[in-house]
């Protein structure tokens, strides 16, 4: 990468920044003005137009760049397999670090930017991200399976429902706010749920 090209980087970077954190307040999406992410950054309105064209781009490229790092960060944690109950630990303990990492009306601007699908862009993305993290909660069930940990009783579809009902509980900010330090007990009691009756 030449110097030019470092530079567009690290402006095209220092936008995306200055969006995060507007979104990620009280206000959400609500206080995203261009004007305020030029005030935050040493770039004119020019260069926020030339990188990303309208805020629409650049609300994509926030929430892209979230759900992406989600998505890496659990990839990393099923890559050191570990065994059944650990993964599970680490990947719940992994998303309430990211649920605490951003304020309530963020989580619900983008989960309603994705619900009202007029970005196609970022539906496709949202569905890739879902057909991902669906393969690899399967292959977490696999492994459970493997190690006696998993009930065989319970097929994927329920595991894949049980499952989404409980993030979609730690997903509500009441809840996952105070979850943190009980991450291990709840992931040992939705194991007992699961697991084989000895």
């Amino acid at each position: 990468m030449n110097g030019f090209e470092k530079r567009t980087e690290e402006k095209k970077k220092q936008i995306v920044e200055a969006t995060f954190d507007i979104i990620n307040s009280e206000n959400g999406l609500a206080g995203l003005t261009i004007d305020e992410v030029i005030a935050r950054t040493s770039v004119s309105k020019a260069t926020v137009f030339k990188y990303f064209g309208n805020k629409e781009a650049l609300i994509y490229q926030v929430f892209f760049e979230f759900m992406d790092e989600l998505k890496d960060s659990a990839k990393r944690i099923m890559e050191q397999n570990l065994s059944f109950e650990e993964t599970l630990i680490k990947m719940s303990e992994n998303k309430i670090d990211y649920l605490k990492r951003v304020d309530q009306q963020f989580y619900l601007d983008l989960m309603a930017y994705y619900t009202k699908r007029n970005n196609q862009q970022f539906s496709e993305m949202m569905d890739e991200y879902t057909k991902e993290s669906l393969n690899m909660m399967l292959d977490l069930f696999h492994r459970g399976r493997k190690e006696g940990k998993v009930d065989l009783k319970y097929s994927d579809e329920f595991l894949l429902l049980y499952f989404q009902a409980m993030i979609e509980g730690i997903s509500k900010p009441a809840i996952y706010s105070k979850l943190l330090p009980y991450t291990a007990e709840w992931t040992e009691l939705l194991l007992k749920g699961i697991s084989p009756n000895n």
